[in-house]
């Protein structure tokens, strides 16, 4: 108990000089009381103070200078808050995620995850708090086993046998989240010049790595129901690809879902042309469990299956999996060492917590609620402004919205960026960067913002001729 009151007094200092700090009570320069005298004005141990220098210090606050002091130190442009010039307007895939990251605008309708609010600043994210300082204690300084923490692999197990998909742990390899599952399979399966079948619209960042390992990518059409059948067939007979990448359901970013009769046609078809089936179910927590799944349907024999807990607990606890058949998983063990030698045995560990704790299911409940209650208003606040939004599932996050034909995507994506308003744009979720016509994603959650649909009704008033 000593040590977290001393732990509390430390952050209370260090957070009262920082603000200090940045509101240049203490410029650039200044030199700060000596540990002896500060810990006097205080009311502070000297180790006490001695610790909160040294916190300033290591997060570039302040500078020690052996036998004068601690001295405040002059920030760097680069610290201050406002966007680069580049960061004016998200309109290809690198500044689509740029803006993700970084968070310039205050609207944030092409954002890919819901607020904070609903997440992080939830109760769920005082217990990740919590955990995080409770789990110090168990912390192990090895590497921990490549294939990840063995007992959330095994909870792994039971979700996945909960959505019909019936595995071992020997079947289950935990990573980085969803993209570190999708960046090892695209390492494992493809050579530069294979070809690949992936969702147009689909998952931006997935065509990015796909361009890295010099892959050609084949779109096929999303319809409201799942992919294009007939354009699947066409493309398999052709092209013969390796691989086909869809995402099932609450699909990004039209947010449609699959249906069983397609889901069926689909895998016959992967079947008839040796075409492997990479199926990316990010949001499978927040979706039922009997809902039409590749990898239900197919046991894992010709499907590898991703999922990832950073889209419905937190952005910055990245775990994820990838479960397939025994010998695929093993390979892909085995680049994961390669690659990154082994993932965050603390941070799976956290994870595990929270779900045996029954935490992160009473987080999942809540969150379906916050989406059941906004996916309705949302539509409706849109077709009022004037746009056609495409059937969604409304268990998932996103919305996929017409534009006004006449109108040019680039222009008033830029025109948003300019009133502070983040957007998603239609043309960056297709492998060639070619839309068939204007269109937004739009998260669920800031679908209704004000500034937003005013923003939309203003377009759909003076564009269209």
């Amino acid at each position: 108990m000593a040590t977290r009151s001393n732990d509390n007094k430390v952050e209370t200092l260090t957070a009262k000089l920082l603000k200090s700090i940045e509101q240049d009570a203490l410029p650039a320069g200044t030199r700060l009381r000596s540990v002896r005298d500060a810990a006097q004005k205080e009311g502070l141990g000297v180790n006490t103070v001695v610790e909160a220098y040294n916190q300033l210090v290591a997060r570039g606050f302040l500078e020690s200078r052996p036998g004068s002091g601690f001295y405040v130190r002059k920030m760097p442009r680069a610290w201050t808050a406002t966007p680069a010039p580049h960061v004016t307007a998200a309109v290809d895939v690198v500044s689509l995620l740029r803006e993700q990251l970084e968070q310039h605008y205050e609207v944030r309708v092409g954002d890919g995850r819901p607020p904070a609010s609903w997440m992080e600043g939830s109760e769920l994210g005082r217990h990740l708090r919590r955990s995080r300082a409770e789990g110090l204690t168990a912390i192990e300084h090895g590497y921990g086993t490549p294939w990840g923490y063995q007992p959330l692999r095994e909870t792994v197990v039971r979700l996945l046998g909960e959505r019909s998909i019936q595995v071992h742990a020997r079947q289950v390899l935990l990573t980085q989240g969803a993209n570190h599952a999708l960046d090892l399979i695209i390492r494992h399966l493809l050579e530069p010049g294979d070809k690949v079948l992936v969702d147009a619209p689909g998952y931006y960042p997935l065509f990015g790595k796909l361009k890295l390992a010099k892959v050609q990518m084949l779109g096929v059409p999303r319809l409201s129901d799942g992919p294009d059948l007939e354009a699947l067939h066409a493309l398999m007979k052709l092209h013969r690809p390796k691989v086909f990448f869809t995402q099932s359901l609450a699909h990004n970013p039209t947010g449609s879902s699959i249906s069983l009769p397609k889901a069926h046609m689909l895998l016959r078809l992967a079947a008839e042309f040796d075409c492997l089936v990479v199926e990316d179910d990010p949001f499978a927590d927040l979706l039922p469990a009997a809902a039409p799944r590749l990898a239900a349907l197919d046991q894992l024999d010709r499907v590898l299956y991703v999922s990832s807990f950073s889209k419905t607990l937190s952005a910055g606890l990245r775990v994820g999996y990838i479960a397939g058949a025994p010998e695929r998983i093993s390979a892909l063990c085995d680049l994961k060492m390669v690659t990154v030698v082994s993932t965050s045995d603390f941070v799976e560990r956290v994870v595990h917590q929270l779900i045996s704790a029954g935490q992160y299911r009473r987080h999942i409940a809540r969150l379906k609620a916050r989406l059941a209650e906004a996916h309705g208003p949302a539509v409706k606040a849109l077709e009022r402004a004037g746009v056609e939004v495409h059937p969604s599932d409304p268990g998932g996050y996103y919305l996929w919205v017409d534009l006004p034909r006449q109108s040019d995507e680039l222009e008033l994506v830029r025109d948003a960026a300019s009133q502070g308003i983040f957007l998603a744009p239609g043309s960056v979720f297709y492998p060639d960067r070619q839309g068939p016509y204007p269109a937004l994603r739009v998260n669920v959650a800031y679908a209704g913002d004000p500034r937003f649909i005013k923003f939309l009704r203003s377009v759909s008033k003076h564009r269209i001729t």
